[in-house]
């Protein structure tokens, strides 16, 4: 299992996935799940969940494919929107699962996985999707301004209370590291180290990434902050009274 969430934000977008992969409570190892491509005229970042040889395939495939003429950039980034940009990746993660699946794409199928896909191509707003095994997805919107897929329930709750779109992303960061402190501390399969990224709105440029171990000061200051807070919040409530 794992974790990853994407932020739809005025300021731009913020993405963090955790790097843990676990076959038992004794096969357990990093891998990353958080990947980037970028030209002058689009930045993509991809969040993985799911079936490890399915993603690995995915974005293996998704690098070796060009477009055809003397650039030969990635075809992931020849579209001419984040839409584009998004049937593409579902088209490819469709095939990579029919490939290895002998059932085809189900959903339930043991190679199955599941994308966040966010960024923007020129001429374009920031978008982020959900892409799913089948290929098709949705995309964040107002009502729903941000994406989870992995272990979502434990960290959802936090993000459903506290997120604001309009909030900087120092703010934002903060309030991931409290989704993924809450899931780790009640999920196993989910574990640090955490990768994070950001893009600025209109930028084109891929923002600062950051890798957010085990021994990080500031994500041991929020969690044991968090804890205390809570504690705290439940003493100040009222008694139930018998």
């Amino acid at each position: 299992m794992t974790y990853c969430v994407a932020l739809r934000m005025e300021r731009g977008l913020v993405f963090m996935s955790d790097t843990r992969t676990n076959a038992g409570v004794d096969n357990i190892s990093s891998y990353r799940k958080m990947f980037t491509w970028s030209d002058a005229d689009a930045v993509v970042t991809i969040l993985t969940a799911g079936n490890l040889a399915t993603t690995q395939a995915v974005v293996s495939l998704l690098d070796e494919r060009r477009q055809a003429g003397d650039d030969r950039r990635p075809a992931l980034l020849a579209h001419a929107s984040m839409f584009q940009v998004a049937r593409h990746v579902g088209a490819v993660l469709r095939e990579v699962i029919a490939a290895s699946a002998p059932g085809g794409a189900g959903a339930e199928a043991a190679f199955s996985a599941n994308l966040i896909l966010g960024g923007q191509v020129r001429g374009g707003a920031p978008r982020l999707f959900l892409v799913y095994p089948e290929g098709n997805f949705i995309e964040a919107g107002e009502d729903t301004p941000f994406l989870q897929i992995g272990e979502t329930k434990y960290g959802r709750p936090i993000l459903l209370r506290a997120f604001d779109a309009g909030m900087g992303f120092e703010a934002a960061v903060k309030l991931l590291l409290l989704s993924f402190d809450s899931t780790i501390k009640a999920n196993l399969s989910v574990g640090l180290p955490l990768d994070l990224a950001f893009y600025e709105r209109d930028s084109l440029t891929p923002g600062p990434t950051r890798r957010i171990a085990a021994d990080d000061p500031y994500f041991a200051a929020v969690s044991e902050g968090w804890g205390k807070a809570l504690r705290s919040a439940v003493d100040s409530l009222p008694d139930f009274v018998l």
